[in-house]
């Protein structure tokens, strides 16, 4: 098995399809961490180009900004007037539990990395989109809690902002679990609009240790939503 996957990844590296070079991609990748897949920066720039609606788009899992700013970055070069609202509660590892814990043999703990991170994050976000997103502390279940009740809430930078209604596009990054993924699949689902578009992370075929991947069969069988990209995450458009 893996053998097999080994053969996959090798293979999509290959032949995924990747975006055009751009100069501000090169420079903001340079200084912006963070992980991101170029296929997926080539879904991302498919969507921007073919939105239907100024409806919000949302990530779900920010870390240090860099899916962030790309997203924004293809929402503006394309003329969209789309907000993009984000949510992290940059809790990692063992979550909570683990914020007393040194990083290994280090001095720095858990909770001074993710302070540090979500620090890291408002800056880049702050100089690398003039258009910033507005990001919500909050895990995703209770993010779409306060869109689901239509609340105005502060974002990270002390900005108010209305949750609530259809969205556009919805970038999925957050706990892999096949569990959590579905859940924020579901909360998605439900206001996503006909013809908006669905980006998860890490679902390649090859990823088969995350539940991502799981849940991408199940979606394949669905009617209501077809595979535009499998590039080689998977990005699907809700048709009905």
């Amino acid at each position: 098995m893996k053998i097999l996957n080994g053969f996959k990844y090798l293979w999509y590296q290959v032949n995924q399809k990747k975006p055009k070079p751009d100069l501000f991609l090169n420079w903001l990748q340079f200084a912006n961490a963070g992980m991101l897949n170029k296929g997926n920066i080539y879904c991302i720039e498919y969507v921007a180009n073919h939105l239907l609606s100024d409806k919000p788009a949302i990530e779900i899992g920010s870390f240090c900004g860099l899916s962030t700013n790309v997203i924004n970055y293809y929402l503006t070069k394309s003329k969209k007037g789309n907000k993009l609202i984000t949510c992290d509660k940059w809790i990692f590892e063992r979550g909570a539990d683990a914020k007393d814990i040194n990083l290994g043999d280090s001095d720095i703990s858990h909770e001074e990395y993710r302070i540090f991170v979500k620090d890291t994050f408002i800056r880049n976000v702050s100089f690398f989109s003039k258009k910033t997103p507005y990001t919500i502390e909050e895990f995703s279940a209770d993010f779409f809690r306060l869109w689901r009740e239509n609340k105005q809430v502060k974002d990270v930078m002390g900005r108010d902002i209305q949750l609530g209604g259809q969205i556009s596009f919805a970038y999925i990054d957050g706990n892999h679990s096949y569990e959590f993924v579905k859940d924020d699949f579901q909360n998605v689902d439900h206001y996503l609009e006909i013809g908006g578009f669905i980006l998860f992370d890490d679902s390649a075929d090859y990823y088969t240790e995350f539940g991502v991947n799981r849940l991408m069969k199940e979606i394949m069988k669905m009617d209501s939503y077809e595979l535009v990209l499998k590039n080689p995450n998977y990005l699907f458009k809700k048709i009905k």
